[in-house]
């Protein structure tokens, strides 16, 4: 028999004694030997045995142990703002956060850029009639492929009334994407995605009055002038690395402020509700008129 058997069941054996001389103080040498059979006494036993044997308990100590580890998504954020803790499938800007008085300048990294298409601009950021436009538009036909700017994380594919198909990126360099009135969307929310891959199909979607591609640039959610990170001549970096302050926000102090729409020939408070986005029940309460007041030649009604 090999020798860690004999060990084993010398082990057990000790076990066995220690438990009836613990509950019924008896001696080993008290304990008459059944015939035929001899006894084992404590004091033939090895005077040593170890408390624990990889070869009684057989343990593979050479075996490594992996741990079991959470599931983490392969990205990391640890150069983003803190604010970006907050994922969302469906808000564009979940973040509301005002950087208009921002204090510190934040250097993004645009090195890895994609123009999503290369063709023209067909309307530019800032004011288009009575609404600010927060995207630049570029002309595309339908099916052309629209790219991926850089690398990052698909945080929004959906349908919306105004944007129709749209898909908005989380990129590693602290800024986001949107590519708005696709055709059709070929990305998933929660893909890892390379800058130049493609994200969706060139169409006219939604408040569209004809192919193009709007495409936004946003940092914490707001909005920033992509004319400023790119040249859309030659679709190239204006700078690899944009120093980000409060100067790219100016441009909302322009829209925080109040505004009044002057009454022409022919105006009424459904024209003048139409025209600037703003509901006739609104335009009554900010001007404490009722729907019924007539509206005289060259009088301002404030719209915002």
């Amino acid at each position: 028999m090999p020798d860690y058997h004999k060990i084993r069941i010398i082990y057990i054996l000790i076990l066995l004694f220690s438990s009836s001389l613990m509950f019924g103080n008896v001696k080993s040498r008290d304990i008459p030997p059944e015939k035929g059979r001899s006894v084992l006494l404590l004091s033939d036993l090895p005077s040593a045995i170890p408390k624990y044997s990889s070869i009684i308990f057989k343990i593979d100590l050479k075996k490594k142990i992996e741990p079991i580890l959470d599931f983490i998504r392969d990205i990391d954020f640890s150069e983003m703002p803190e604010e970006y803790d907050i994922w969302s499938d469906t808000k564009i800007n979940p973040y509301q956060v005002s950087l208009v008085e921002m204090k510190d300048t934040f250097l993004l990294d645009l090195r890895g850029y994609t123009p999503p298409i290369n063709k023209y601009v067909t309307s530019d950021f800032g004011f288009r009639k009575w609404r600010f436009h927060y995207g630049i538009d570029l002309k595309v036909h339908k099916g052309d492929s629209v790219k991926n700017a850089f690398d990052g994380v698909v945080r929004i594919t959906r349908r919306a009334r105004d944007y129709g198909y749209f898909v908005l990126v989380r990129h590693f360099n602290g800024l986001e994407t949107l590519y708005a009135h696709l055709s059709k969307i070929l990305v998933n929310q929660g893909d890892t995605i390379k800058s130049g891959n493609p994200v969706g199909m060139g169409g006219s979607t939604g408040r569209s009055t004809g192919y193009h591609l709007h495409f936004e640039t946003r940092y914490l959610g707001n909005p920033i002038n992509p004319n400023d990170l790119i040249d859309f001549t030659s679709h190239q970096l204006k700078k690899e690395v944009l120093p980000l302050n409060a100067a790219h926000f100016e441009y909302k102090k322009e829209i925080d402020k109040i505004r009044f729409w002057t009454i022409r020939s022919g105006d009424t408070l459904g024209r003048i509700a139409a025209r600037t986005g703003v509901s006739v029940k609104k335009l009554c309460a900010l001007n404490g008129i009722k729907s019924t007041t007539i509206l005289r030649i060259g009088r301002r009604i404030r719209y915002t």
